[in-house]
């Protein structure tokens, strides 16, 4: 190993080296402080200026009030049950539940449109009472049952149905079986209704680790959503027995489940609601499309569709996941650690060399993009989207891309995920105005024995009023189908009147982005 000659040149030399180290260290530090003060600056005068005019970027501000426990939906007893696995609240048994790969091939005369949410099929009760009735991973051969090649006696057939849904020992109406295999979840069903009664539904959480607190909600969300399955395959079996006061209640409970979640200032739980009302108003809608509600019942359901407004929620939601995207920036810059997650695993980022500056100002720029691109999308005065708007936002994204800042990257990652949301806002908000208005036609035909002529038939007797087309604000488009249906829709996406036409992916869904937003149901 050489050594550096113990001469006057070689301690010159020695020196001049750690001087260099010196001056570099200085200006490191030097660069960082001023870099750091210059972030905090800017932010610090961007907040204030906002909060001047009423903002509030506190995360604080969007917690949920703490309430008795005994008072709050979230804390009762049965959610003890579903998360400590005591209660499976689930239509679908181990095998996932019936194979329903017959229907990407259904002619046109069995499927209808619900608006922005695309297709809608009427249930197969029939499919569902084989499913319940004989398991798919079992196979019955002259009164014993194969399975993974060994044939075991028939009682041990039906005791493994057992183990999941109760089987009537005769077979019944498609609609009966069904309900007597749920009947395992009656209990359950009446003790969320009763909860339902509490006055408070407030998720308990450790709101403090910002954005990361949204991954604990993720278990009881899923829950949520499977009961809302339940609900609707009970609702859409009991409107088939007959029992139509039974359907509308777990309608409302459905609705109930959406309402739940309307505190929680995080996206994803609104995304929830969304799949929660979506998949009530296949209920609604399947009553609707074979007249099994009455006028009395129809103006139950309207009183509860008016109830939710997501364009009005808009606001309080994105302004809730800003507050929380700037505590979770806050976060990463005391720990220096950004905490991603790789499906169930829990990835840690170490940010130990990062100036506070790359904190502050993707902090400054989060903000200032929500502000001019993500809030003006919805405008609740005039209740209207602007499709517009978002795609001017989308556009000023991918430039903003194109000149690379560590200052900005944190923030450009998190603006496409948050304006894309804006459509399903409109696509939900869509589907449950004209859910609302077809309430009101069938309405108008079990007055009058037929649907009118025009939505001015309808106000104010069967709806206080008419919703307009959330997409340009003008009235929705009407008319009447020569089989005596009708078709009902918006715009759409693409502000176009494509004079009702659904447009289809490739896989059978609906394309949001471009037709229209169709209410319709299966031509008879």
């Amino acid at each position: 190993m050489n050594e550096i000659p113990k001469t006057k040149s070689g301690w010159r030399w020695l020196r001049r080296i750690l001087l260099a180290l010196a001056i570099l260290a200085t200006l490191i530090a030097v660069f960082y402080t001023e870099e750091d003060w210059r972030g905090r600056r800017a932010w610090e005068n961007y907040k204030r200026e906002l909060e001047a005019k009423g903002e509030k970027l506190d995360w604080q501000a969007f917690v949920p009030p703490a309430v008795p426990d005994d008072q709050n939906f979230f804390t009762a007893p049965i959610f003890d049950k579903i998360k400590n696995d005591k209660i499976a609240m689930s239509p679908y048994g181990d095998d996932g539940g019936p194979d329903f790969s017959s229907y990407k091939d259904l002619p046109k005369d069995k499927i209808g449109y619900m608006g922005g949410e695309g297709r809608a099929i009427i249930t197969d009760l029939k499919l569902w009472q084989d499913y319940y009735r004989n398991p798919t991973n079992f196979h019955s051969v002259e009164g014993f049952v194969l399975t993974n090649g060994a044939l075991i006696e028939q009682t041990n057939f039906l005791n493994h149905a057992n183990d999941q849904f109760p089987i009537s020992p005769e077979p019944q109406t498609p609609a009966k079986d069904v309900l007597f295999a749920l009947s395992k979840f009656d209990s359950a069903v009446e003790e969320l209704r009763q909860t339902s009664q509490r006055p408070y539904a407030n998720v308990p959480l450790n709101y403090e680790d910002g954005f990361n607190s949204a991954s604990t909600l993720l278990p009881i969300l899923a829950e949520l959503k499977r009961c809302t399955q339940l609900l609707q395959l009970r609702a859409v079996a009991e409107l088939a027995d007959g029992q139509n006061e039974k359907a509308l209640d777990d309608v409302k409970l459905m609705l109930y489940l959406n309402n739940s979640l309307r505190s929680s200032p995080f996206l994803i739980c609104h995304l929830v609601r969304f799949a929660i009302v979506a998949i009530d108003m296949e209920t609604i809608w399947e009553g609707l499309a074979q007249h099994e509600w009455s006028d009395e019942q129809l103006a139950a359901l309207d009183a509860e569709l008016a109830k939710i407004d997501f364009l009005a929620d808009y606001g309080f939601i994105m302004r809730g996941e800003r507050a929380f995207a700037i505590k979770s920036f806050e976060n990463q810059r005391l720990t220096r650690e950004m905490i991603s997650y790789n499906g169930d695993q829990v990835v840690t980022n170490k940010l130990t060399l990062m100036p506070s500056a790359f904190f502050y100002q993707n902090e400054l720029a989060f903000t200032q993009m929500h502000e001019q691109w993500i809030l003006p999308l919805v405008d609740t005065n005039s209740r209207t989207v602007s499709p517009e708007k978002l795609q001017q936002a989308n556009e000023a994204d991918q430039v903003a891309m194109k000149h690379y800042s560590p200052y900005k990257v944190q923030a450009l990652m998190l603006f496409p995920g948050i304006s894309a949301t804006v459509r399903k806002f409109a696509a939900i908000q869509s589907s449950v105005d004209l859910a609302r208005v077809a309430c009101a036609l069938e309405r108008y035909r079990l007055a009058h024995g037929n649907y009118p002529e025009s939505l001015d038939a309808l106000a104010p007797q069967f709806i206080a009023q008419v919703p307009h087309d959330i997409i340009g604000g003008q009235p929705l488009h009407y008319r009447l189908e020569t089989n005596g249906q009708f078709t009902l829709y918006s715009v759409g996406w693409n502000e176009k009147d494509d004079g009702g036409k659904v447009t289809l992916k490739k896989g059978g869904s609906i394309d949001q982005q471009s037709g229209d937003w169709v209410w319709q149901y299966p031509a008879k």
